[in-house]
């Protein structure tokens, strides 16, 4: 769905993209991470046709953003980081004004805008002026402008910063619903965020890309082993025995006793080997409740500054 080839970015003197590839599949919802600085808003206002390449391709479902860009934006619906709202209109007239922008035939406007704000669940405010909306109400509004004439690809800058926890929860159920129509690109300061909703993340570091893999992926390159802790009711001493005979796991070590006969063990085991399972029936077989089975695998907050430089500082701060 979208190509990027080799794509660099000067201003004057500075490289702020350089030499950048990537692609998305139709139908995906990627994250596309970076510090401050490090090329990534650069990035999308190329994609999204904003700003001009100082070499390199941008397809978008075929059509080169340069050389054909009617046609490569009809494609892309963008919310940038501070949504481009016109305070003064009603959400209904916002939306009919986009609408008229992007060509949308008048016999579809109304059944589409209609059909929007039902989806983003914001006709109860269709007659209000924006003005007088919540933060939440107008990312919502502008979510709303980006799927104004139903592009296949959704660039979504920052969609949640400044809201509250239950804003954020329900606009990213709102995301993971848009992906089930749309490709989505996503990027967000809020690592857990991305992880909880992107398939598969890109981080771009000093106008580089400095990794691309799913976050399960992304984990497994920054270990040479996969952990587990678990804290299981019963002898401390036969559980770590029979959690060091399953196959794959190399290492069990009791690592406290929290209260009386729980221990908390911790399982170091191959990245390719799934032994939840495994240790589920060998604990069960044993009569030894397991009250928790956590991972210790890297966070993608966590290998986010390891692959930025910033780990040290990061685990400091």
């Amino acid at each position: 769905m979208i190509e990027i080839r080799d794509l660099v970015k000067y201003y004057g003197d500075i490289c702020a993209v350089d030499h950048v590839s990537f692609s998305v599949e139709e139908g995906e919802i990627l994250g596309f991470l970076g510090p401050n600085g490090a090329g990534k808003t650069t990035t999308m206002n190329i994609l999204t046709g904003y700003l001009s390449a100082t070499s390199g391709t941008v397809l978008v479902n075929g059509h080169d953003i340069l050389e054909n860009p009617h046609e490569a934006k009809k494609c892309i619906g963008y919310l940038p980081e501070h949504p481009p709202l016109y305070l003064d209109m009603t959400v209904t007239e916002f939306l009919q004004f986009v609408a008229e922008l992007k060509g949308v035939p008048k016999e579809l406007r109304i059944r589409q805008m209609a059909e929007i704000m039902k989806l983003v669940r914001i006709t109860d405010v269709a007659g209000r002026l924006i003005k007088n909306l919540s933060k939440g109400y107008r990312q919502r509004v502008g979510i709303a402008q980006a799927l104004v004439g139903n592009p296949q690809v959704l660039v979504l800058d920052e969609p949640t910063v400044g809201l509250d926890p239950k804003q954020i929860i329900e606009i990213r159920n709102l995301i993971k619903e848009l992906g089930q129509r749309h490709t989505v690109i996503l990027s967000s300061h809020i690592l857990p965020e991305v992880q909880a909703v992107c398939e598969r993340v890109v981080i771009i570091n000093k106008g580089k890309i400095a990794a691309v893999d799913t976050p399960a992926g992304l984990s497994r390159k920054m270990t040479s082993t996969s952990r587990l802790q678990l804290s299981v009711e019963g002898p401390s001493k036969e559980i770590v025995q029979k959690l060091r005979l399953i196959p794959g796991i190399h290492k069990a070590e009791l690592f406290t006793e929290k209260e009386e006969n729980i221990s908390v063990i911790e399982v170091e085991n191959e990245p390719e080997t799934d032994v939840r399972r495994q240790i589920f029936y060998e604990m069960a077989r044993n009569s030894w409740p397991i009250i928790e089975m956590k991972s210790l695998d890297p966070t993608l907050e966590e290998i986010f500054l390891q692959v930025t430089g910033n780990y040290q500082e990061g685990k400091r701060g």
